[in-house]
């Protein structure tokens, strides 16, 4: 299997479920305009218990960002918020609207955001990733939540899942604004990239030999005209495929998480899509972070390490297999839990009991 198609294909972590043709409605918000799905096409049931509607803000770079808000029913004064997106690939009607669900039913101010040239939100060409402009929807996020007339701009966190659970803790090492950040079943997306899974692809020629494929990639892209696409989760499962592989297969692939916007679901991330992340490492400045972090992830994920090579960035700390906290810096390791049992409520063990705790006591 072509390696630049393996890794476009397998650090994705998003699809879509839609079977039917969705109303839209053309919502505006600072100048602009995106055309919006308006009736619920979400890959979880809608809660009696929030207020949903659609907002639209914009990052530093002119790109107009789509999200669904979730406000607690009857909620009164300022409120702490959280923004969530992830994950990789994916679109807000999946996990990360979820995860934005549950924690207003908690009673937090919620957006769930579809990142740039991803879903309903703005960006061209679409389907291409960046650690730069990603972190900055983030932030733009953060823009957004602390004008609003019903959030305290001194309570704002954020959630990020799968791959963006790297762009959480590099906005969080960025921008101070936010005051606690949770990474759930993570993903290093610079890593991954550079080093493939499990340092499988970390020798100088091995990285040679993927920057040479990009860039013979560019070229053909330019003479078409057009970019290709690497395609998302492999469909029809080899018999031979590796069992996170099938974990992804049984989430995006299945009525379980399919969504017909999400990438992962269909023909994935444009071939180049990810080639700034060979050289733009997402962590660096991580164990500069001086505000609370929480890593969440399965003790059988394929993608533990990451989350354990975070919390070593972040504290020193080398630990494996086991939960453990430096400071104001957690590592919470789910038993039993794969990658993408973190991605829904299926195998009911994503911790949003902690969750509530640990933004309760770090938005106060």
């Amino acid at each position: 299997m072509n390696k630049v198609f393996f890794i476009a294909m397998l650090a994705a972590g998003v699809l879509v479920a839609c079977n039917k043709q969705p109303s839209t409605k053309t919502t505006e918000n600072m100048n602009t305009t995106l055309t919006l799905t308006q009736e619920w096409d979400k890959t979880f049931p809608k809660s009696d218990k929030v207020d949903h509607k659609k907002v639209t803000f914009r990052n530093r770079y002119g790109i107009e960002l789509a999200a669904d808000m979730y406000t607690p029913k009857e909620a009164k004064g300022k409120l702490a918020a959280i923004a969530v997106s992830g994950p990789f690939g994916a679109v807000k009607e999946q996990s990360s609207g979820l995860y934005a669900q549950h924690m207003a039913e908690r009673g937090f101010l919620t957006i769930a955001f579809d990142p740039s040239f991803t879903g309903e939100s703005g960006g061209e060409p679409r389907r291409m990733a960046s650690p730069d402009i990603n972190t900055e929807d983030f932030l733009a996020a953060v823009d957004f939540l602390s004008v609003q007339p019903n959030v305290n701009p001194e309570r704002i966190g954020i959630i990020g899942i799968c791959g963006f659970g790297g762009m959480a803790v590099n906005a969080a090492a960025l921008d101070p604004r936010i005051k606690a950040t949770v990474a759930s079943t993570m993903y290093d997306m610079s890593k991954v990239n550079v080093e493939g899974y499990f340092k499988s692809e970390d020798t100088p020629k091995q990285r040679m030999e993927k920057r040479r494929a990009l860039a013979a990639q560019r070229t053909a892209d330019f003479r078409e005209g057009t970019y290709k696409r690497a395609g998302g989760v492999v469909d029809p499962l080899p018999e031979d495929a590796p069992w996170f592989v099938k974990d992804y297969h049984a989430y995006y692939k299945t009525s379980r998480g399919y969504h017909s916007r999400s990438g992962n679901s269909n023909d994935g991330w444009n071939v180049i899509g990810c080639q700034s992340f060979m050289n733009q490492p997402l962590l660096c400045w991580a164990h500069e972070i001086e505000n609370p972090v929480l890593l969440v992830h399965g003790e059988k994920a394929h993608s533990r390490y990451f989350s354990e090579y975070a919390f070593e960035r972040m504290t020193g700390k080398h630990v494996e297999g086991v939960s453990a906290q430096e400071g104001n810096k957690q590592l919470l390791i789910i038993p039993g839990a794969s990658h993408v049992d973190l991605y829904d409520d299926v195998a009911g063990v994503i911790p949003y009991d902690k969750l509530e705790a640990f933004f309760g006591e770090n938005l106060k």
